[in-house]
């Protein structure tokens, strides 16, 4: 985790202000980075690989939900999103950039980024995998279709996707979480008829 300066020394201006400002920050990520442990802990509780209970959502709803997209008070308030919605939370919410770009030793615990590994094509993709911590041996958390939720390894995604309806090496592509990128689940386009 990051650690905080505490030799009593300031730095940046004089009055503090940048300590003060850089103190908030590291304490939103940390309060971040608690939120993703309690959502995968709880996903895992749901809906892990061994023991489904809760199978009705989506890699795109439990990708999301991770990321503290959703305005909801746990996994059972996600409401459920099609690839075409999944393309269109993607071209808003989230910018396209090289997995060369991510650190090799990102963890999302530790780091204010988010990311998302897309598969297919972004406008109606297949899948969605949250990069968790490329210092584990499977960094990747997703919810595979007939599987249930937990990690992988690229290469067991790649194995799991590639040839199914035309995707290949080239469909695996990153995107990273606009800041402050969030959204109630109530505004998912539901239809109410009120009488």
């Amino acid at each position: 985790m990051y650690t905080q300066h505490t030799s009593g020394r300031k730095t940046g201006s004089k009055d503090g202000f940048q300590n003060t400002a850089v103190s908030a920050n590291l304490e939103k990520i940390r309060r971040q980075g608690l939120q993703i442990r309690e959502r995968i802990d709880e996903i895992l509780m749901m809906c892990d690989r061994d023991n489904p209970v809760y199978e009705q959502i989506s890699s795109f709803g439990i990708c999301l939900y991770i990321l503290g997209y959703f305005d909801c008070p746990d996994l059972m308030g996600v409401d459920d999103i099609d690839a075409g919605q999944a393309g269109r939370i993607l071209q808003n919410d989230f910018i396209p950039v090289r997995a060369a770009d991510i650190a090799p030793d990102y963890n999302i615990l530790e780091c204010p980024e988010k990311y998302l590994l897309v598969v297919g094509d972004p406008l109606f993709p297949v899948h969605f995998a949250v990069p968790v911590d490329f210092q584990r041996l499977r960094p990747f958390f997703s919810k595979l279709t007939f599987f249930g939720s937990g990690f992988d390894r690229l290469s067991e995604l790649m194995a799991e996707f590639i040839g199914i309806d035309g995707i290949g090496e080239n469909d695996f592509q990153y995107f990273q979480k606009k800041p402050d990128s969030a959204i109630a689940s109530a505004s998912m386009g539901k239809i109410y008829i009120v009488k």
